[in-house]
């Protein structure tokens, strides 16, 4: 029974001595879920300063700045490729979804190398943040990978 024991632990043993796979270099998204960006956004309503209320590959705080035909989101600029659809050095940035009042807004690279919420003055409501979650989620972003701004 003991001998039986020692090979139980040392097949266990043998199965987690490979390599592990980094967080970071697994893709905040399935790749198989459906994914879309918003289209026919009032363009002039998402104009201004935003700041990231939830993120996952991108800071959390970081400002957010929307022209008609970009977002800034640090040091990086995304031009407009389309409806929704923005472009830098190759990476997209999708605008997923936006609420009625144009106050938070849902977005994220199809890859799957960032997703983010961001928002307009104070605290990120309750209800917005659920629904930012929920079509988020539907794209087949890893939610538990996000992480809050301190409120």
């Amino acid at each position: 029974m003991r001998g039986m024991s020692l090979i139980a632990v040392a097949a266990l043993a043998a199965c987690q001595s490979g390599p592990a796979a980094r967080q970071d270099s697994v893709p905040l998204r399935n790749p198989t879920a459906v994914v879309a960006s918003r289209t026919g956004s009032d363009v002039a309503q998402l104009r201004g300063d935003w700041r990231i209320a939830e993120a996952a590959g991108v800071p959390v705080g970081l400002g957010v700045i929307v022209r008609d035909d970009r977002i800034t989101l640090g040091n990086a600029v995304y031009h407009a490729i389309g409806d929704g659809r923005y472009s830098h050095d190759g990476k997209q940035l999708w605008l997923h979804w936006v609420d009625v009042g144009y106050r938070t807004a849902a977005l994220g690279d199809p890859a799957g190398r960032m997703v983010f919420v961001m928002n307009r003055g104070g605290a990120l409501a309750p209800d917005r943040r659920s629904a930012a979650h929920e079509i988020l989620d539907w794209y087949g972003y890893d939610l538990t990978r996000l992480r809050r701004a301190t409120e």
